[in-house]
C-alpha cells in the first residue's frame, strides 16, 4: 500500500510540473530569432547567398541546455522539429519527449497495479505514443486546410499579377490577404525574398516546408515560366482550376470507396468488441487468455494480424489522385 500511495503520488507530482511547465512556457523573442535563422539557414543550404551562422545562436531544441545538448546527438530530432512546424506548433522537440516520457511511465505504474506486465508494456506504449499522433493530426489537418485555400491564394496572385504588381508583391498580398495557413508561409516567402535569396530557391524552400503536390505544381510551373516566358496571370489561373478538378475527382473518389472505408473499420473493430462482450459475459470463458501460460503470445498473435489486416484494407482504399 505504502509502493502504491508513493508512486501515485509521483506521478501526480510529475503532471502538476509538466502541465504547469507546457502551459506557462510561453514563447519568447527567442522564437523570432529562431525562424530568421531558419530562413537564412534555408537559404545558404539552397546555395542562394552566404551567411555566417557561426555569428548567431543556433536554434534551441529545448531551453535547458543539456537536454539540448542530448538531443542535438540524437538522429532525427531536426527532422521531428521541421515535422511539428508543419503541424503549426511552435513547441520545442524537448516538450513532447518530456511529455511521451511521463505518459509512459505513469501508464505502465498505474495500470502494472491491475495488470501484469506484460499488458501494462504495450498500454504505457500506447499512451506515449498519444502526443505523437496528436501532433501528426494537427499536421496532417493544417495540410489539408492549406490545400483546400491553395486555389483560392492562386487566384488571388493571378489578380495581383494582372493589376501590374510584381510577383513578389503578389506574394505579399496574398500573405496580407489570405486566411491560415496560407497567409504564413507565403509571408515567409515574402520575408526570404526581402532578404534577398533568389525567387527560385524561396519556391523551393516553401516547397519543402509544405510538402503537397500542388505546391511543387506551382513551383515547377513558376520555374519553367521564368525560363521560357509565358502569360504568368493565365499560368496561375489554370494551375487553380486544375486544383479544384483534382479537388472534385478526389471527393468522388472518397464517395466511392466509402462502403469499403465503413467495412474496414466494422472488421476492426469486431474481434475487439467481441473480446470485450465475452469478457463481460462469461469471464471464465476468456479467462484462459489472460491466466494460461500460452495466452499472451497468442494475444499478441492475434494483435500483430489485426494490425496487418488494418493496413491492408486502409491501403486498398486509399486511391492517390
Amino acid at each position: 500500500m505504502v509502493w502504491m500511495i508513493s508512486a501515485l503520488t509521483f506521478i501526480v507530482s510529475s503532471g502538476i510540473v509538466l502541465g504547469v511547465w507546457v502551459l506557462y512556457t510561453g514563447e519568447s523573442a527567442q522564437e523570432i530569432v529562431r525562424g530568421r535563422i531558419e530562413h537564412l539557414r534555408a537559404a545558404e543550404g539552397l546555395g542562394g547567398i552566404t551567411t555566417d551562422l557561426k555569428l548567431v545562436r543556433d536554434e534551441m531544441f529545448s531551453t535547458i541546455p543539456l537536454l539540448h545538448r542530448f538531443l542535438e546527438q540524437m538522429p532525427g530530432v531536426r527532422g521531428t522539429q521541421t515535422y511539428m512546424s508543419q503541424a503549426g506548433m511552435k513547441t520545442k522537440p524537448a516538450k513532447v519527449l518530456l511529455i511521451c516520457i511521463v505518459l509512459a511511465i505513469g501508464t505502465y505504474v498505474i495500470a502494472g497495479m491491475f495488470v501484469p506486465y506484460y499488458l501494462a508494456f504495450p498500454a504505457a506504449i500506447l499512451v506515449c505514443l498519444i502526443p505523437v499522433a496528436v501532433v501528426a493530426f494537427k499536421r496532417r489537418s493544417r495540410l489539408n486546410l492549406f490545400e483546400e485555400r491553395f486555389p483560392d491564394a492562386l487566384d488571388m496572385l493571378s489578380r495581383a499579377v494582372r493589376a501590374g504588381n510584381a510577383f513578389p508583391s503578389a506574394m505579399q498580398v496574398v500573405a496580407q490577404e489570405c486566411p491560415e495557413p496560407v497567409a504564413g508561409e507565403f509571408s515567409i516567402a515574402f520575408e526570404e525574398q526581402n532578404y534577398g535569396i533568389p525567387l527560385r530557391d524561396v519556391l523551393q524552400h516553401m516547397a519543402e516546408r509544405v510538402p503537397l503536390f500542388d505546391v511543387r505544381f506551382l513551383v515547377t510551373a513558376l520555374n519553367v515560366q521564368k525560363d521560357s516566358g509565358g502569360n504568368l496571370a493565365q499560368i496561375l489561373n489554370q494551375l487553380a482550376t486544375v486544383i479544384r478538378e483534382r479537388f472534385r475527382i478526389h471527393r468522388e473518389v472518397r464517395t466511392k470507396t466509402a462502403m469499403g472505408r465503413l467495412t474496414a473499420g466494422i472488421l476492426m473493430a469486431l474481434p475487439i468488441s467481441m473480446l470485450g462482450l465475452m469478457m463481460f459475459v462469461n469471464a471464465d470463458y476468456e479467462g484462459i487468455l489472460f491466466h494460461d501460460p500460452k495466452g499472451p503470445m497468442v494475444l499478441g498473435i492475434a494483435a500483430l494480424m489485426q494490425v496487418a489486416g488494418g493496413l491492408i484494407l486502409w491501403r486498398i482504399t486509399q486511391i492517390e489522385v
